[in-house]
């Protein structure tokens, strides 16, 4: 006969089930929660009610209005949130006492990196999976702000975000600059004529995107050079844009490569309008020991 934990105590059960409830809470429901965890949605429906049978607690509401977390929810997110990390701490101590690689790896990085003819992540990570195959590697794509959220609070080990106004909490690790260019697309007007036909006033004249991200100084002088009239919160946004033929922006090189190949995009005045950025990984300051986030860190200055 199964019984409930004793009030205080925690079972390996226990932990397995708020790791799925902090899955599904951070994915917003059952259904985006699925592919996370690789079970179906029922499954997840079956755990969810264990963990509130467990604890006695209504933790979300679910149903045609949508789910969303109770008061006494957010306040066991807290708290299991807390106790996560505290296992993830603990287990970062015994692998430096065993010098084994074990544990979580957590990474956030902003959108659209993956196209950088600079593999320095994707190398690091293959290193450090061949040298710990027992590490979970948890990437996930995010704005730089949540990024750095993360980061402060202990919610991500690492991130990749711009480095353009450092934190003072943070250390940053140089990682390589990313050149961006002014693009319209095939369906654009500005696409047929040539680039010595074009001045930077007929730039100025075009509907153009504002990004919702913060920019180096250079990028923001040429953005006021141009009309924003839409924005987009990431770069895949201001590409869904660039795509409609109606709107001229800002891309990073490596990621509009592919259009500019297939002839649905081309820059405009490249030798002028050109900004780089300069992207980094950042750690938090005086964090923990952590042998697996150490050794990434080794393998990637390793690959510089």
């Amino acid at each position: 006969m199964n019984r409930k934990p004793a009030l205080g105590q925690v079972s390996d059960f226990d932990i397995r089930l708020l790791r799925l409830f902090r899955a599904v809470a951070e994915c917003g429901g059952f259904s985006a929660a699925e592919g996370v965890l690789g079970i179906s949605r029922s499954a997840i429906s079956l755990q969810m009610g264990d963990l509130e049978k467990r604890l006695g607690i209504r933790l979300c509401q679910r149903g045609r209005a949508g789910f969303a977390l109770t008061d006494e929810g957010r306040e066991v997110l807290r708290a299991s949130q807390t106790l996560l990390a505290a296992l993830e701490d603990f287990r970062s101590e015994v692998n430096l006492l065993h010098r084994q690689l074990r544990g979580e790896l957590k990474i956030g990085i902003i959108n659209n990196l993956v196209t950088l003819p600079k593999m320095r992540i994707t190398q690091a990570l293959r290193a450090l999976a061949k040298q710990g195959p027992d590490v979970r590697i948890n990437i996930g794509m995010m704005t730089p702000n949540d990024i750095e959220t993360g980061l402060m609070d202990g919610q991500l080990h690492a991130g990749v975000v711009p480095l353009i106004q450092p934190l003072s909490g943070l250390d940053y690790l140089p990682l390589y600059d990313e050149r961006s260019q002014l693009y319209c697309s095939r369906e654009h007007p500005l696409f047929s004529r040539p680039n010595d036909d074009l001045a930077e006033a007929d730039l100025a004249a075009a509907d153009a995107i504002a990004p919702g991200y913060r920019l180096p100084p250079q990028a923001q002088a040429l953005q006021q050079r141009l009309k924003p009239i839409a924005t987009a919160s990431d770069r895949e946004g201001i590409a869904f844009l660039i795509l409609t033929g109606r709107y001229i922006g800002y891309l990073p090189e490596h990621f509009a490569a592919s259009w500019v190949t297939q002839g649905l995009m081309r820059p405009l005045l490249p030798a002028v309008c050109h900004y780089d950025a300069p992207l980094a990984l950042a750690v938090r300051k005086g964090r923990r020991a952590n042998l697996v986030l150490e050794r990434f860190l080794q393998e990637l200055e390793r690959t510089g």
